[in-house]
């Protein structure tokens, strides 16, 4: 009877596996798809997942889009997303943030999150300019493609970066290798400094500002961005990177972070 009662755990606690396994997959996709087609791409039986994506659109974590039986990501998750904002500090405080920002310079601001072992830009304001800048929010990209990705794995050693960046994520989109070593020194540079900037490596004719939003704990959890046109980046430097520093260190006192007390640490 315990073994019975422990095989049905067992396979109710894989089933959720693979019921977040298909939100993920989506999320990731950003497109409505057919059962079959989800089932083949994450390599599952095509039974179990057209019961699992049946359940989920009883509950409406899923809703039909697009036709011929394509399912997508349900309206009930936008739901729970909202409520999760109103209850984190985080992403209420940062969506005022990006808004001061954005007016303040006219400039793309956004803030960049670790999403597993990648970056993503969870919350965006575009700029007042004619030529505005903007990124797919959610999208997963390499971390060493980003300037907030020096700043994002600054708590962690060498070691543990090597270990937690893949080692394809180091070529960037123009086919070249950054070379590891060249990535971890800006990132204890970046720590130093408590800024990175630098030529994007995704969208070409732009310059990208980050700046971090440290925790209680003294990690930095977030990054504050600009995106701008290269050269409007580069002839406003300072005054871009003093608005992202008061922004962000306003944000980082909301969380309970204090660098008083990591200097007095320090000493």
């Amino acid at each position: 009877m315990a073994d019975g009662a422990e095989d049905i755990v067992s396979r109710r606690t894989r089933g959720l596996d693979r019921a977040f396994e298909i939100l993920e997959f989506l999320r990731v996709k950003r497109q409505p798809m057919r059962p079959n087609e989800i089932a083949v791409e994450i390599g599952a039986p095509r039974s179990s997942i057209y019961e699992l994506i049946n359940l989920l659109l009883r509950h409406g974590m899923l809703d039909y889009q697009g036709g011929d039986g394509r399912v997508f990501l349900g309206r009930k998750l936008y739901f729970l997303g909202t409520a999760y904002a109103d209850q984190f500090d985080l992403m209420r405080e940062s969506e005022d943030m990006l808004a001061r920002l954005a007016e303040e310079t006219r400039e793309t601001a956004q803030m960049c999150l670790l999403e597993g072992n990648k970056y993503t830009v969870a919350m965006m304001r575009e700029g007042s300019r004619a030529f505005r800048i903007s990124s797919n929010i959610g999208e997963m990209v390499p971390i060493p493609w980003t300037a907030s990705g020096r700043l994002l794995v600054s708590h962690l050693t060498d070691e543990e970066i090597l270990d937690f960046i893949p080692a394809d994520d180091f070529v960037l989109p123009n086919g070249t290798r950054l070379d590891a070593a060249r990535f971890i020194a800006e990132v204890r540079q970046a720590t130093i400094d408590g800024y990175f900037t630098f030529n994007s490596a995704v969208e070409t004719f732009t310059h990208c500002f980050a700046v971090p939003v440290h925790q209680a704990d003294e990690q930095c959890v977030a990054t504050l961005c600009l995106v701008t046109p290269k050269e409007d980046g580069l002839r406003n430097r300072q005054s871009y990177l003093d608005s992202l520093l008061a922004a962000a260190h306003e944000l980082s006192a909301q969380l309970g972070y204090s660098p008083d007390r990591k200097s007095a640490a320090g000493r």
